[in-house]
């Protein structure tokens, strides 16, 4: 559980990512509330904090019937079960099917499922299969031996994921991209040297002090191109995005990674500049809070730095932990969101 001024401060900002994780008793009205409860903020002398439902009905209190905050513990267990439904199903589970399995309603546990995870039921599935993809085109000789390994019913559907989340067939895939073109260039910026890359889908690689050498071992059969117009475009934003946080971010990218991190990203790009949260807040947000280490290791993972602001999560202790692209530049920053 966070200190109080930690979790006096997730309440100023209706933190989500807090739910489930302590809850705020108010002595004036005598109910404890979620982080997120969107009802108007007691005085912060009348506010204590408890660790969970429980111990906040053993002092006295009572549930708060705007936010319900004894709902939120089932909602994320409910998404752990769904997860691993999906994750043990031979075929892809239908949303009618996933959300009998757990006791909701098909449509709102879809909303539910994408508030805490950040994809949709359907994404999280497409994204696993994929990953087994993956896998299995690094361990079957055929092609098609791997497509029917992952869990696809047909080598068509497998092709069009592909093209989808590898941004390459999955004969490329298998061949180190082989065929696909990504075009690349450097930029100067005030924390050095930036690599950037995209396939024909978007950005694939962001990344400081690295240069052709580095993209070529990554995609050893790929055919690297100069930069065109359309990505001296997307470098002239990225390059933006390290002295002024605040400028566009919308820009076409190409990914790829587990269902899991890909989870992860997503809750990354929901923080605001200026604002940091831990790797258990991000495990918690993605409905994973036993999953503080695993969230810690997809932002390592992350391959558009900057971007994507892996630099805004640090440890519990409020230390700045890793950073793939050096401890110097998530402190500058950090410190340059700060001060805007």
């Amino acid at each position: 559980m966070p200190d109080a001024d930690a979790c006096w401060a997730a309440f100023l900002r209706r933190d989500r990512a807090m739910d489930g994780q302590f809850v705020g008793c108010v002595a004036t009205t005598g109910i404890y509330c979620k982080p997120s409860c969107a009802a108007r903020h007691p005085r912060r002398e009348n506010m204590s904090f408890l660790p969970d439902p429980a111990a906040a009905r053993a002092a006295g209190f009572r549930a708060c019937l705007r936010c319900r905050p004894d709902e939120v513990g089932r909602d994320r267990l409910a998404v752990r079960a769904a997860i691993a439904m999906i994750e043990a199903a031979e075929d892809a589970p239908r949303l009618e099917a996933i959300a009998a399995h757990v006791g909701y309603a098909p449509h709102h546990f879809h909303r539910l499922f994408k508030r805490e995870t950040g994809l949709t039921p359907a994404a999280w599935t497409r994204a696993l299969r994929t990953e087994r993809l993956k896998t299995a085109l690094g361990a079957e000789a055929r092609i098609t031996d791997a497509i029917y390994e992952a869990g696809y019913n047909a080598p068509s559907r497998a092709y069009a994921d592909a093209q989808r989340h590898l941004g390459m067939t999955p004969s490329a895939w298998k061949d180190g991209g082989r065929g696909v073109a990504i075009r690349w260039r450097t930029v100067d910026t005030s924390l050095g040297p930036m690599l950037i890359a995209a396939t024909p889908k978007g950005l694939c690689r962001i990344s400081f002090g690295e240069g052709e050498a580095a993209l070529r071992a990554r995609f050893p059969q790929a055919r690297l191109c100069p930069a065109d117009a359309d990505l001296d475009a997307m470098a002239a934003k990225v390059a933006a995005l390290v002295d002024d946080p605040c400028a566009d971010a919308t820009l076409p990218t190409d990914v790829r990674g587990t269902a899991f991190q890909q989870a992860v990203w997503a809750a990354l790009r929901t923080i605001p500049p200026g604002e940091t949260r831990s790797y258990g807040d991000i495990a918690a947000a993605i409905g994973r809070p036993g999953a503080v280490r695993a969230a810690g290791t997809a932002c390592g993972d992350n391959t558009l730095a900057v971007l994507i602001p892996c630099h805004r999560v640090l440890r519990s202790d409020g230390s700045l932990g890793g950073y793939a692209w050096g401890i110097e530049r998530k402190q500058a920053l950090l410190a340059r969101e700060k001060a805007k």
